[in-house]
């Protein structure tokens, strides 16, 4: 075997391993089992009730010390969609966004809050392989960016596609995305800032499983006003935001994909190879590196031999 052809071979076989690995499923009958927080904290959120007035925005920014938006809070213009036909996301300066939807049968629009959901079993935690991510007992699931090394995998694994990276510092790069007010609100028993400032009480704060019991009681006593469905109650295993709606979820925006495991059953064996291809690809490609140099340097001894012995 030439030794062209041994490398392509190696290359070959490693990526074949690597795709096998990635397409690995979970084994029949090893459902995870979702961890329980009793005293998890949580926003039930009654689409309902918001009015799209954006208070909870402006209180966000405020209490995580933002900058202030290119156009105030009350300009309604930021509802309209990019010329992508896209809706605003999270970013860096800001940890949620209100969306609007015109849904067919609805007399009024309707307004979607956005921001991290701190899911019970974070997709963003399990696959962070620097243990960046914390799940607090109240419920939050915060970050710390001293032990970030930017491989932004969280990003990757969020079924909601909430952590953003700051682009902007080349010095300081980090991940940003609501933290529930955890340093100044939560841990300390306080509802976040964005609950507080609701003038329609659109959001309720509390304890998680309390909420979905004042939920369920709102849905059976307002009948054919409500969704039978709490959004958040089992998606990607459960989250600490839930969501109640007089329309079907997917007509506002809502992903109705989301399986009811924790998203970490569906991608763990891909996650888990994150922090062995940083570590075994660089030395592979170094080594096919080296292959190609030593062959180089033995075709150039070869040839120069050949000049001495003509001579």
């Amino acid at each position: 075997m030439s030794e062209k052809t041994s490398r392509r071979t190696i290359l070959k076989s490693g990526v074949a391993a690597t795709i096998a690995t990635l397409l690995q499923r979970p084994a029949a009958g090893s459902a995870h089992q979702v961890k329980k927080y009793t005293e998890s904290l949580g926003v039930l959120v009654d689409l309902s009730r918001c009015v799209g007035c954006r208070s909870c925005e402006a209180a966000c920014n405020a209490e995580q010390h933002l900058p202030p938006p290119d156009l105030p809070f009350t300009d309604d213009t930021v509802f309209a969609n990019d010329e992508h036909g896209q809706q605003r996301r999270t970013d860096e300066n800001c940890y949620t966004v209100v969306n609007r939807y015109e849904v067919p049968g609805q007399e009024h629009p309707l307004f979607k809050k956005v921001q991290c959901n701190h899911c019970q079993e974070p997709a963003c935690l399990s696959s962070c392989f620097v243990n960046a991510y914390t799940k607090t007992p109240e419920g939050a699931v915060i970050y710390n960016p001293d032990v970030c090394v930017g491989c932004r995998t969280c990003m990757v694994a969020c079924p909601f596609y909430i952590p953003t990276f700051k682009y902007s510092s080349a010095f300081d790069p980090r991940i940003l995305k609501c933290i529930f007010c955890y340093d100044t609100r939560l841990k300390y028993g306080k509802p976040p800032a964005c609950v507080e400032a609701c003038p329609q009480e659109a959001l309720v704060f509390g304890k998680r499983e309390e909420l979905i019991k004042i939920g369920r009681r709102r849905i059976e006593e307002n009948r054919g006003s409500y969704v039978d469905h709490i959004y958040g109650e089992y998606e990607a295993g459960g989250t600490s935001w839930l969501y109640l709606s007089p329309v079907p979820f997917a007509e506002v925006g809502f992903d109705m994909e989301i399986p009811h495991e924790p998203i970490l059953d569906s991608v763990k064996n891909f996650l888990g190879m994150v922090p062995m291809v940083l570590t075994i690809w660089p030395a592979l490609f170094a080594g096919f590196h080296l292959l190609a140099t030593r062959k180089g340097q033995h075709q150039e001894t070869t040839s120069e031999n050949e000049q001495e012995g003509e001579k």
